[in-house]
């Protein structure tokens, strides 16, 4: 898969963006509300939204730290991978979710959760956005992140990118629904 640079990073800071206005709108609802789960297996508002934080202190210095330290330039065209279109895609939000098994330490089930893992979780789209402005400067191909399974596995940085952002699309999407519920 190959799209232009500039492409794939407009439509990554328009999710983004959805992803922040729909973390304002949980704002307007209770701690109750957002605690709330269908039974003791699934997440509430906060645990999937708490989910994502867990993933972007992982992700947010790994990818600002390979931007700063890149010394390539930018390439018009961005070229995935087999194995970035396939992560991309795994975690990527579908109409029929896909049930996925998260590692322990990403799993925040029954944390106690506040109105704060939602202002962190908007602080860190703004990161987010600011760092898919820098990555704008350097080549999304030649530059390499560590993925959050294994810092010996490397990812293009579009492809890590990608991955981030569609993974916080899925479960903000998921908090949408419990809250359908609530």
């Amino acid at each position: 898969m190959s799209l232009k640079s500039e492409t794939l990073l407009n439509e990554l800071i328009e999710l983004t963006q959805k992803n922040i206005d729909a973390a304002e709108l949980f704002k307007n609802y209770t701690t109750e509300q957002l605690n709330w789960k269908e039974n003791t297996e699934s997440w509430s508002i906060l645990e999937c939204v708490e989910h994502l934080n867990r993933y972007s202190d992982f992700y947010l210095p790994e990818i600002s730290q390979k931007i700063r330290n890149s010394k390539s330039i930018p390439s018009e065209i961005f070229k995935s991978n087999w194995f970035g279109r396939y992560f991309s895609k795994s975690v990527s939000y579908k109409e029929k979710l896909n049930k996925m098994k998260t590692f322990a330490s990403m799993n925040p089930i029954n944390s106690e959760l506040s109105i704060s893992t939602i202002d962190k979780f908007i602080i860190q789209q703004h990161e987010v956005l600011e760092l898919l402005d820098k990555a704008k400067n350097v080549n999304l191909d030649k530059t390499k992140t560590a993925i959050s399974i294994s810092k010996l596995i490397k990812l293009k940085l579009g492809d890590t990118l990608r991955v981030l952002i569609y993974h916080n699309e899925r479960h903000i999407k998921q908090a949408e629904n419990v809250l359908e519920l609530v």
